[in-house]
């Protein structure tokens, strides 16, 4: 008999596929636990592809005196480029000095603090920038003359959610995607959760001895209309949005701007052809299955933007635009802006009695820590399995990230030269998304024709074969914008395309 009380089925059951639920679920299965998770959605269906793409440790939190989350993310950004050097890169960052907003001491004692908090190895350290001697400075309005350059990294978040969703499964976890959990109640020392397949509406119960409340922005709808908690979920729904415009310049640099209202946002270079700018911080009160970019946001940050540049940033310029909802803790602040982006873990284990683990806030950034905190809190309430120990999932590669930080160029040409008939863009791109996993895409072909059906932007039949069979991909809107941003580059006849090939694949499905 397991310590925890023998429990027939899982030892641990995590409602949410975010980033959250799935990082834990990766981590929870590498210490030989057996985990369910499951998702009313797709992966990364909410918050976890809305991000602003960074891992980051947030230079404006400093403001706000939240030295922990902001070392603690600090320290994570070299830890998750070494597990996933495919999806996540440094990126440079340039910060104008504005005379009539934050004075330049104050921003260089902030990036002081920034370079040495977190114990930075790899990432070049801040300088200061003449603008009129560089090319970041020729888009910019004449007033703005000094900035300061820093580093950060750039991530492809809804793919950190798949890969991480994906080890996991690889260790054992079951993944259920498109799937609700209609209620789940304490009963024998567990839990029991009624599932319902969101496709076929087909029923099922699992059984597991503790749960995690991971649903992100329907964390309190979760813990109220499932759970049936009588303690209502402290959660502060807050909004961000970003746009995104054909590309504003060609240098690779990235731009964090100051507002007048104490906000900050970024400028970012995005899929090649365009660039993203974002994000906004409101409180929402809407409709969570309707979460969209307002056209009062869009202004906003059209007008900010264009208040640093030389060339206006507008409305009509927006080729595409998305927000998300930050499931914050309830702190009391004030202000969208200023309530805390740490994540607040919160156990409910009363004696003799099945635990539960709610989770509130958190950054991309900081998932990995934050699975770590869940486990530790969890550990008196799980059984004792063999597997990894503590801290495996900051060692061990995400699926594809096999290789070193700097070796991507070199697993580009390796890749070029045992696959001659893809083009060299083709193979960057495939690299950039799955690693050392190309080869479970490309291996077996001999030409270009073997790769199956081309949709437009180098997306094939073969490539979408694959994000099914191993990336839980059900719909033309899961591979175009989450597994890959193609979309973008994509019309809309050929994303619907892509549709009825996944159809005709699921019809033939064994």
């Amino acid at each position: 008999m397991d310590a925890a009380g023998d429990i027939s089925g899982y030892d641990l059951a995590i409602i949410g596929g975010g980033i959250n639920g799935c990082g834990i679920a990766r981590d929870a299965a590498g210490r030989g636990l057996r985990v369910f998770l499951c998702d009313k959605s797709d992966l990364a269906s909410g918050t976890s592809s809305a991000s602003t793409k960074l891992v980051h440790g947030g230079l404006r939190y400093l403001e706000h005196y939240e030295f922990r989350l902001v070392r603690e993310a600090l320290m994570e950004r070299e830890v998750l480029w070494g597990i996933a050097p495919h999806i996540i890169w440094p990126l440079r960052f340039v910060l104008p000095h504005h005379k009539k907003l934050r004075p330049a001491w104050m921003l260089r004692l902030g990036l002081f603090l920034y370079d040495h908090l977190g114990g930075r190895k790899r990432l070049p350290p801040t300088r200061t920038l003449r603008l009129r001697d560089v090319s970041a400075g020729a888009m910019l309005k004449p007033e703005f003359t000094r900035a300061f350059e820093y580093s950060d990294c750039w991530v492809e978040d809804s793919r950190m959610v798949v890969l991480n969703a994906r080890d996991a499964a690889d260790r054992g976890a079951t993944i259920a995607t498109r799937t609700a959990c209609v209620t789940a109640e304490r009963a024998d020392g567990g839990w029991t959760l009624a599932l319902r397949d969101e496709i076929t509406g087909e029923a099922r119960t699992v059984r597991a001895k503790a749960l995690i409340n991971a649903a992100g922005p329907w964390v309190a709808e979760v813990a109220g209309a499932v759970i049936r908690s009588n303690v209502p979920a402290a959660v502060r729904l807050v909004q961000g949005s970003h746009i995104v415009v054909r590309r504003l310049y060609d240098h690779d640099r990235c731009y964090i701007f100051q507002n007048a209202d104490g906000r900050i946002f970024f400028v970012i270079p995005y899929e090649q052809d365009f660039t993203l700018i974002g994000t906004t911080d409101q409180d929402f009160t809407g409709d969570l299955s309707d979460v969209r970019a307002s056209a009062d946001e869009i202004a906003y940050l059209c007008e900010s933007t264009g208040a640093y540049l030389r060339k206006p940033v507008t409305p009509d310029m927006v080729v595409w635009s998305y927000s998300g909802v930050r499931p914050l803790f309830d702190d009391g602040s004030s202000a969208a802006q200023e309530a805390t982006r740490d994540y607040v873990l919160k156990l409910d284990a009363p004696p003799d009695s099945a635990a539960l683990l709610s989770v509130f806030g958190g950054k991309i950034t900081t998932y990995r820590r934050l699975a770590e905190s869940a486990l530790a809190m969890l550990r008196p309430h799980l059984p004792e399995r063999s597997g990894q120990a503590a801290g495996w999932t900051g060692r061990q590669a995400l699926p594809g990230g096999d290789f070193p930080v700097d070796g991507f160029d070199a697993q580009v040409a390796a890749a070029v030269a045992r696959y001659p008939f893809v083009p060299a863009q083709m193979v960057r791109r495939l690299l950039r998304a799955y690693g050392t996993k190309i080869h479970r895409i490309l291996d077996g072909a001999t030409c270009y024709a073997d790769l199956g059906q081309a949709f437009g932007a180098d997306l094939t039949e073969a490539e979408v074969r694959y994000l099914m069979r191993m990336e839980w991909a059900r719909t033309a809107e899961d591979v175009v914008w989450r597994r890959s941003k193609l979309g973008l580059h994509l019309s809309a006849g050929q994303i619907a395309a892509v549709g009825r090939a996944m159809q005709t694949e699921m019809a033939v499905a064994p």
